[in-house]
């Protein structure tokens, strides 16, 4: 146990899991430090009614396991109407893949396979 509290402590702060990020000022915060450290951000665009988002949730829980050097957020569309609007989520869920404060790319609905794969093409990058 002690060397996985080590591990953890030495890593960066939510390195390995997913973020949920519920203000403006969490968001801004998280990007900058992410587009900093020139990292990979996946965002999941979700929403507690969205029966196809909480099937995705453990999936984009492991991804965030998987690739520890990419930065993993959610967003519930709800909470943040503005940064949904901004980056133009129209359904649930939506991935969005973003470098330097770039959008990459985009997985829209509940695509185990497409979203892994595309996590694991821009996380080489």
């Amino acid at each position: 146990m002690a060397a996985s509290a080590a591990t953890a402590t030495a890593a960066a702060v939510g390195a390995g899991e997913v973020i949920s990020v519920h203000t403006l000022e969490q968001w801004t915060m998280q990007i900058e430090e992410a587009n900093a450290a020139k990292k990979l951000v996946v965002v999941d665009f979700t929403a507690s009614w969205c029966g196809p988002c909480r099937i995705m949730a453990p999936v984009f829980a492991d991804l965030a396991k998987k690739f520890p050097n990419a930065v993993f957020l959610k967003v519930d569309v709800d909470e943040l109407k503005s940064i949904a609007e901004q980056f133009s989520v129209e359904a649930m869920p939506t991935f969005l893949f973003m470098k330097e404060g770039d959008v990459k790319d985009r997985v829209v609905g509940a695509i185990k396979e497409e979203l892994t794969n595309k996590v694991g093409l821009h996380a080489a990058q």
